[in-house]
């Protein structure tokens, strides 16, 4: 018996005497006779003829019988549950119920002692644990938020091959690509996540880096920059910078609302397009510069997910809208604003369905002149001259098995961006471009805890130019390359991995490269980029 169950016992039974002994208006000398005297105490409360199950107090008689023993009915077996209890009657019931208690109080003292030294110790760490907490308590960072942080180390170099490798220039300054000398960078990112009510998040990133321009930080003076950029670089020179800033809400149960100075189009996104993790940009979110490529801007948006708090592993629908500014802090409204003609705004819609194992979605971004279409190095470039706007259109599909083995997850992807031309355009402009990956992860690959990734694609490339027309022998563009990864996580510690890399892009200047059958020529320029690198991912 629990000794907070015992000491229930008394009072409980003592509550019984005032109230009752009220309601006995005479004294029933033989009642309590025939009570007092049947001396034999119940040992199951089916034992009593008038008690049933629809009684009120069927369940509180039933725990006094089988937990303390100390009900007795009378001797010809009922328990006269609706006449008024004497003093007497209240006397005796109290009386047995606490011999049993004294009974339990001298077992658990025997208890006690014989277990003495072993509840010495547990009070000692209980002791010890309440002051380490109140030593947190008074050193904690936040009381609503928390911090998470990671560093990443990378080390690495670019080689470049090909018959055009000791004369093909960069095409915007002149300058020789030569080979690149390996660099060590890093980036450190620090998350701060607060919550107010535990159902919000107002999320901050600081980021700070070294990548300058080197060629894996995306603004190498290499024309192949953007297109070897991996994901764990930024150049900041050294200076911590807010990176990210923006604060969610649910509303109602399956709505989450966004609003932020600095945010992206995809952080706002109910459904993440593939599960692939990626060393080169260009192969995140399932094709980076589709209607997925972004900037960090001003922006807002909300997603739906259809019963968004039923069981995480049913299929559901999502729904998503958003729009982000690249000019949404400029108060001028002849060169900023939010939703204005010049505002380089993006407007992004997607909807999906699927479960934690398999989805498919689809996606629309409709792109001012001047916002993100592409990086710089792909054929769309940052901000492509010649256009007005852009519609672009994504569609991805992801499966990952439950279980780790040898079969990989698979991530699939293809997208297409049509620009809509400015008056008076030249021939040659691009109008359409296209895109597409495949990216397979095995998880637990060799050992548990590690990760193998391989992909393959082609970012964004030129698939129609304004005065295209084979008829007056104008050929259409040779442009795009092909763009492969491999890499294996290696999980050192719970904190600590280690990836080597390897990369290679075919033909990175597209039909820049020169003397391409498409043209006219014989094809045979050829241009290329080898990449290796050693990444350590340190998380805190």
């Amino acid at each position: 018996m629990k000794l907070f169950q015992q000491l229930l016992v008394a009072p409980a039974a003592l509550g019984l005497l005032a109230p009752l002994a009220a309601n006995a208006t005479e004294l029933n000398i033989n009642g309590v006779s025939d009570y007092a005297a049947s001396g034999e105490q119940v040992t199951s409360i089916t034992q009593f003829s008038d008690v049933y199950p629809t009684d009120w107090a069927y369940q509180a008689l039933s725990n006094l019988i089988e937990r303390y023993g100390c009900v007795a009915g009378y001797p010809n077996g009922t328990y006269r549950g609706n006449r008024a209890m004497t003093r007497f009657e209240a006397a005796a019931l109290l009386n047995a119920c606490l011999d049993r208690v004294t009974e339990v109080t001298d077992e658990l003292k025997r208890l006690m002692k014989e277990f003495e030294k072993e509840l010495a110790i547990l009070k000692g760490r209980v002791d010890g644990l309440e002051a380490r907490v109140g030593e947190l308590e008074a050193t904690q960072f936040s009381t609503t938020t928390k911090l998470t942080g990671k560093a990443e180390f990378t080390i690495g170099a670019q080689s470049y091959g090909g018959d055009e490798t000791n004369n093909l220039q960069d095409p915007a300054t002149g300058e020789y690509l030569g080979d690149t000398g390996t660099v060590f960078s890093y980036r450190t990112t620090l998350n701060l996540n607060t919550s107010f009510t535990g159902k919000d998040l107002l999320y901050t990133r600081l980021r700070t880096g070294n990548f300058g321009d080197n060629g894996f930080s995306g603004k190498s003076d290499s024309y192949t920059g953007s297109q070897t950029q991996i994901e764990a670089s930024k150049s900041s020179a050294n200076s911590l910078k807010v990176d990210k800033l923006w604060y969610q809400f649910p509303l109602g149960n399956d709505f989450q609302v966004f609003a932020g100075p600095l945010i992206e189009n995809y952080y706002m996104l109910a459904a993440t397009p593939g599960v692939y993790k990626h060393v080169l940009k260009q192969f995140k979110l399932g094709g980076y510069y589709g209607a997925y490529g972004a900037s960090t801007s001003p922006g807002a948006g909300i997603n739906w997910i259809s019963n968004r708090n039923a069981d995480y592993s049913d299929p559901k629908f999502k729904v998503s809208v958003n729009y982000v500014a690249k000019n949404g802090a400029k108060s001028d409204p002849n060169d900023g604003g939010i939703a204005g003609d010049r505002s380089k705004g993006k407007f992004l819609s997607q909807i999906a369905y699927g479960t934690p194992s398999w989805q498919v979605s689809a996606a629309y971004a409709y792109s001012q002149a001047g916002m993100t279409v592409g990086g710089a190095g792909t054929p769309l470039g940052k901000s492509t001259s010649g256009y007005d706007d852009a519609n672009q259109f994504n569609l991805n599909a992801y499966y990952q098995p439950l279980d780790s083995g040898w079969i990989p997850s698979i991530s699939v992807g293809w997208s297409l961006t049509s620009f809509n031309l400015e008056d008076g355009a030249a021939d040659g402009t691009r109008q359409q471009a296209q895109g597409w990956l495949v990216g397979l992860n095995w998880q637990d690959a060799f050992m548990r805890g590690n990760r193998l990734g391989f992909a393959v694609g082609q970012p964004q490339f030129v698939t129609q130019i304004k005065g295209t027309d084979p008829s007056n022998g104008k050929k259409y563009p040779a442009d795009g390359n092909y763009a492969f990864e491999l890499y294996y996580d290696f999980q050192v510690t719970d904190n600590i991995t280690v990836t080597p890399a390897l990369f290679y892009l075919s033909r990175p200047f597209g039909q820049e490269t020169g003397d391409s059958a498409a043209r006219g020529g014989t094809g045979a320029d050829q241009f290329s980029t080898l990449g290796g690198l050693v990444l350590t991912t340190f998380k805190f």
